[in-house]
């Protein structure tokens, strides 16, 4: 069956309505601007740029002149003595974060919710906000003097009977340190989303269960965290969907020789060879086939939780 085209007068009334909707909302659009500037400019233009990832580029050269090399920058990623061990340590970072770090923001907004001494809250959160403004490399300066073996760290595993060593350079101890460092960064930040939807429970709803006999535990759970629930799902399916993805910042200025066995991911052997080597070619190719199957993950996990949890992006 064939589809009926728009007429011209449809046409007409759908840009008459748009712009009058431009006219009464013009400082939203305009407010609006720079943000679609920004994801055109940063994110969607340079998209034609990842064609260089099938060619030998040379910057000499440009995207039309270099040599077209089909797969090659692929097979030499995942034929690379590195790449499975770039890759696992990528997916176990990004694991971990989803089972402690992700749920952490949430733990934290429903005991901020259950505080009903307002000064007490407040002072709270503006303590767990904190962290997150502080830059990423004051960050990391922190954790390198915390850690060193005289470090305030190795004081108190001494005060308890433990011997001191510079914790950095212990490949094992390297995601625990990433992980628990990111959860102190971005908890208070990450549950001010939680928090706003906790803002809109009707109180009354509260009144009506004490009035039945239901404490505060049972307010939690039958009143309070259904009500983060869709909440929860649609940031869990957008974490899922960055499950191959984590900034080489935090890595590079924690990282060294030593614990690149536990420590190495995606991003920093892309930029190892990538930036630091010149071979755009074969960064081009890793960034696109790590783009590529978190956008597989994102599909899957977003369609079994349209079909299980009933809550999804699209």
């Amino acid at each position: 069956m064939e589809l009926a085209k728009p007429s011209a007068a449809d046409r007409t009334s759908a840009a008459s309505r748009l712009r009058k909707d431009f006219v009464s909302n013009k400082y939203v659009y305009i407010m609006a601007l720079p943000v679609i500037l920004y994801y055109l400019i940063f994110h969607y233009a340079p998209i034609g740029g990842a064609v260089i990832a099938f060619q030998e580029f040379n910057a000499f050269k440009g995207i039309g002149g270099s040599e077209w090399v089909g797969l090659r920058n692929f097979q030499e990623f995942l034929n690379s003595p590195y790449a499975f061990r770039v890759i696992r340590n990528t997916l176990l970072i990004n694991i971990y974060q989803i089972l402690f770090a992700f749920p952490a923001p949430i733990l934290l907004a429903l005991l901020l919710n259950e505080i009903r001494v307002r000064w007490f809250k407040r002072t709270i959160q503006t303590v767990s906000y904190m962290p997150h403004f502080i830059s990423l490399v004051v960050i990391c300066g922190m954790l390198v003097d915390f850690t060193q073996s005289n470090g305030i760290i190795n004081d108190i595993i001494v005060f308890f009977g433990g011997e001191r060593s510079n914790l950095l350079m212990q490949s094992d101890l390297f995601r625990t340190i990433f992980v628990s460092s990111g959860i102190w960064q971005e908890v208070g930040w990450g549950s001010i989303i939680y928090l706003a939807a906790l803002s809109t429970i009707d109180p009354h709803l509260y009144e009506a269960s004490s009035i039945d006999g239901a404490g505060r535990f049972r307010q939690l759970i039958h009143i309070t965290f259904p009500a983060l629930v869709t909440t929860i799902v649609i940031l869990l399916i957008m974490r899922m969907g960055h499950i191959m993805s984590e900034g080489f910042e935090k890595i590079i200025l924690l990282y060294n020789p030593l614990t690149y066995e536990t420590a190495d991911i995606i991003s920093s052997y892309v930029y190892r060879r990538g930036i630091q080597e010149a071979n755009y070619s074969f960064g081009a190719a890793v960034g696109l086939f790590n783009s590529s199957i978190n956008f597989v993950i994102l599909v899957v996990v977003n369609s079994l939780s349209r079909k299980y949890a009933k809550e999804s992006l699209w």
